[in-house]
């Protein structure tokens, strides 16, 4: 099958999936579930390959240890996979909800509907589990979705894949283009000029990736290209709820985007604060990369550049800066940062909302982690992605970042020359209502009179 004609398949899914109703995406969902966890072995087994080739991978310097250990699905983590359908079935339907209702006149009401975006094509590295969280998060808002992996998990991807198609297939009503795999480099070209058909590219990976996505397409783009990710330790910082702080948005999973790389310190807080949080970090086996007003609080660190402070490490490498001001560390960030997650600890309330106020980053957090950027952590059940897009969705993409709008207007004849100057009135009046009526036919219609 072309890439067209896999397209062409999605947006008739697509079209179908809009009209389906709550009870039989939920039914889909736990066919997956079960389809699933009926192939475990199978998985495994593929899995388990792929993790093999991956190692003769890394010993090559072909594949960087960060996306060999994401490729790991077996055990507790397939477990996980199977919760997070769970999560998903228990999470309200996106589709159909109200955002705004306004009574034209009598008779003629508009409403602000939740819809569907249509086809997505979502491109991924490693981490074979965002197939399926990709795949049943779609699922839920009603879209098609044409996945791609990255080769390292190729097999884990095609058996989860599968999965899900042999659960989607045992629903009546749920179309069969709901879910589609593709495999090579040269398919994901072929996909991103097929505007006429997919509505929205969701990248998952690395910074070269995503660049190389958004300049090779005219379908909008959703996704973040660095996790550059950085805490502030203010002057009015609490010590050790720095040093939890820290340690944590380090070294807690360091090969992801929402583990923080820059740590800013103000001056007032150096001699207070960074010994101790210096013995930790190295305690979990992090190598400090100082500037030279922070250097002499870091023993065993090494002297920054200031290409540290614009790199996405990925791995248990943290650059050090000093900064004189709140307003320094905002500028840094927003300088030097990659508009994704970042943190401030202090105890200074006015401060802290300067921070949360200023820094213009997806995610801002108060004595927090930044490695709570997170669908799951968020509440949302799942993700597709963390997008710094200042459009339509931005942070970790749920279920309502696969919804649009579309407005419904309900009527009985009118016209818009019955509202020409000196005739009728628009009433303008807002209605309060949860969900849009059903269509009537003209003479069910009783519309009040003023």
């Amino acid at each position: 099958m072309t890439i067209e004609a896999i397209a062409q398949r999605a947006r008739k899914a697509a079209w179908e999936l809009a009209a389906l109703d709550t009870e039989t995406k939920n039914r889909a969902l736990r066919a997956v579930r079960a389809a699933l966890e009926r192939s475990r072995v199978e998985i495994s087994r593929a899995n388990a390959a792929d993790k093999r080739d991956a190692e003769i991978l890394v010993d090559s310097g072909q594949l960087s240890k960060a996306l060999a250990k994401r490729l790991d699905i077996e055990g507790g983590k397939f477990d996980g996979i199977l919760s997070g359908v769970d999560d998903v079935i228990r999470l309200a339907d996106p589709v159909g909800q109200v955002g705004y209702a306004m009574r034209l006149d009598h008779g003629l009401d508009l409403y602000r509907v939740s819809c569907p975006i249509g086809v997505l094509g979502v491109i991924f590295e490693a981490r074979p589990d965002a197939a399926v969280q990709i795949s049943t998060l779609a699922l839920k808002s009603a879209n098609a979705v044409i996945l791609k992996g990255g080769r390292e998990a190729e097999r884990s991807n095609r058996a989860l894949v599968e999965a899900i198609q042999r659960g989607i297939a045992e629903v009546p009503g749920v179309p069969p283009g709901a879910v589609q795999l593709i495999s090579t480099r040269e398919e994901v070209r072929e996909m991103l000029a097929l505007d006429e058909w997919i509505d929205l590219i969701i990248p998952r990976g690395s910074n070269e990736l995503v660049r190389s996505i958004k300049d090779s397409t005219r379908i909008p783009v959703l996704g973040h290209a660095d996790g550059i990710c950085a805490v502030y330790i203010d002057r009015a910082a609490d010590a050790e709820r720095a040093a939890a702080v820290v340690v944590d948005s380090k070294a807690q999973y360091p090969a992801v985007c929402n583990a923080t790389e820059t740590l800013l310190v103000h001056r007032e807080a150096l001699s207070r604060v960074l010994p101790e949080l210096g013995r930790r970090l190295r305690e979990a086996g992090v190598e400090l990369r100082a500037d030279a007003d922070s250097l002499p609080h870091l023993p065993g660190a090494i002297p920054s550049t200031e290409e540290d402070y614009g790199t996405e490490f990925l791995d248990l490498i943290l650059a050090v800066k000093t900064v004189g001001s709140v307003e320094e560390a905002i500028d840094h960030i927003n300088r030097h940062g990659s508009h994704h997650t970042d943190a401030i600890v202090t105890e200074d309330a006015k401060v802290a909302e300067l921070f949360l106020s200023r820094v213009d980053s997806a995610s801002v957090f108060h004595n927090a982690s930044t490695r709570f950027a997170d669908g799951f952590r968020y509440g949302l059940g799942a993700e597709v992605g963390v997008s710094t897009n200042k459009t339509h969705a931005r942070g970790p993409v749920g279920l309502d970042g696969l919804v649009i709008y579309k407005y419904r207007l309900y009527g009985h004849g009118q016209c818009v020359a019955q509202y020409a100057p000196g005739k009728r009135k628009f009433l303008h009046e807002r209605i309060e209502a949860a969900t849009p009526p059903s269509p009537q036919a003209p003479n069910e219609i009783s519309p009040s009179r003023p």
